[in-house]
């Protein structure tokens, strides 16, 4: 989150920073009525149709294809709409009514019954529901977030799942197929730092026999061992490429885990995956099942893999960009300028019913600028001994990634900014 800055009850977030007072959203040619928790901004809904996953040629589109070809035997769905209810994305997969994400300081909503998908687990109880037992599932997931190099309200996650019959037949299958992984393991240039499949503090759920919940989580991991061989072992490494497991909390898996690849020289974490819940398979309608799930990011190896250094690149038009990739080949992105930063900060007083949340600002600057902030950084904060007044001040550095910024089109954003702000929050400028 932004350093230093005000940290206000996520009750008090209102959708001011919207600016407007519309009746409804027209969204992927619907019309949507909104209420007292809409916060999706206009800079949202114009990302919703691109689904950069799937747009050939595009590195996103690349990563994802060699992610489906690892698994080629597995379902590939990459259709579902961005549009959930909360109960799809949250209740579930167990989430408890407490979780953070939950709150509109964290999550775009619609209305109070429909919402952007937060993470592509949301669609895992309609896809096991439809009798799918491996599949990927590429999307576009939308969080608020801070502004920097590596964080943006829309990135793309692709999902893994495996389920088996919790019958003996249905562990012979587990253990054949940890047999020929665990050959392939053998042979690979891998060291793999592993953790206990279950443990005290990653526990086996009561409903699943200890056993096959071992046997799960080894195939888990040893199938995403294999992956990790795909995405970063390529054949000219000399050093065995360096995998290690962790210990997770995810609310919907039990055992959870981690995976960090050693990649260039420091530890990068890769993935989040588990043994999926028993809720989960119920509410699907999957009885007498047991199996896992992983979720990535693929802007996040996009990045390590390509030497992409801002997030915000992926969705350029501009052809210095694009023009330096083709669909199935990873190749080193190499910058073809050095735009200068404009730095411009913006002090204000809170009104004494703060309902100002640094996601607010941040939704705030998106919708002005578009994608022309490189980062918004809290520069300092104090409260007046006498009137109680909280005072910020944010230094928002204006970059663009493929062209020059005048002074003075950036003093001319900055007071859009400035007016928004006093409009959306009733801040007093000082």
């Amino acid at each position: 989150m932004l350093s230093c800055s005000v940290r206000l009850s996520r009750a008090e977030s209102t959708p001011a920073v919207l600016g407007r007072q519309s009746t409804h959203l027209d969204i992927l040619g619907e019309r949507y009525a909104t209420d007292e928790i809409t916060n999706i901004t206009p800079a949202i809904i114009s990302k919703l149709s691109e689904r950069l996953h799937t747009q050939h040629g595009h590195p996103l589109s690349t990563l994802r294809a060699l992610i489906e070809g690892h698994y080629a035997d597995y379902t590939h769905l990459s259709s579902f709409s961005p549009l959930v209810t909360p109960f799809k994305n949250f209740d579930e997969l167990s989430f408890p009514k407490d979780h953070p994400g939950r709150s509109v300081t964290d999550s775009y909503y619609v209305n109070k019954d429909l919402m952007l998908r937060t993470h592509t687990s949301a669609h895992e109880v309609e896809v096991f529901g439809k009798g799918e037992t491996k599949w990927l599932l590429t999307a576009d997931v939308y969080r608020r977030d801070e502004i920097d190099g590596s964080h943006y309200p829309v990135f793309h996650q692709m999902e893994g799942a495996r389920i088996f019959d919790a019958t003996p037949t249905g562990m012979k299958e587990v253990e054949e197929d940890n047999e020929r992984l665990s050959y392939h393991l053998a042979r690979s240039n891998i060291v793999i730092e592993d953790v206990p499949h279950l443990a005290p503090t990653n526990p086996n759920q009561p409903e699943h026999n200890p056993l096959h919940s071992e046997l799960v989580a080894k195939n888990l991991k040893l199938s995403l061992n294999a992956l990790m061989l795909t995405l970063f072992g390529t054949s000219n490494r000399t050093e065995p490429l360096r995998v290690r497991w962790i210990e997770a909390y995810f609310p919907f898996t039990s055992p959870s885990f981690e995976v960090e690849v050693f990649f260039r020289g420091k530890w990068l974490e890769i993935l989040g995956s588990g043994v999926v819940r028993q809720a989960t398979l119920d509410t699907a309608k999957v009885p007498n099942k047991l199996g896992w799930a992983f979720g990535l990011g693929l802007e996040r190896i996009a990045m390590i893999l390509y030497s992409i250094p801002d997030i915000r690149l992926f969705w350029s038009k501009d052809e210095r960009f694009l023009s330096q990739f083709q669909q199935g080949a990873i190749t080193t992105f190499k910058p073809y300028s050095k735009y200068p930063s404009c730095f411009k900060d913006v002090s204000f007083w809170l009104p004494q019913e703060a309902n100002l949340h640094e996601n607010d600002f941040c939704d705030l600057i998106r919708d002005v600028t578009g994608d022309l902030v490189e980062d918004v950084k809290t520069v300092d904060r104090f409260v007046h001994p006498k009137t109680n007044r909280t005072s910020l001040c944010y230094r928002i550095n204006y970059r663009s990634m493929d062209r020059s910024l005048s002074n003075e089109e950036v003093n001319e954003i900055q007071s859009l900014v400035v007016s928004r702000l006093k409009d959306a929050f009733g801040v007093e400028i000082r």
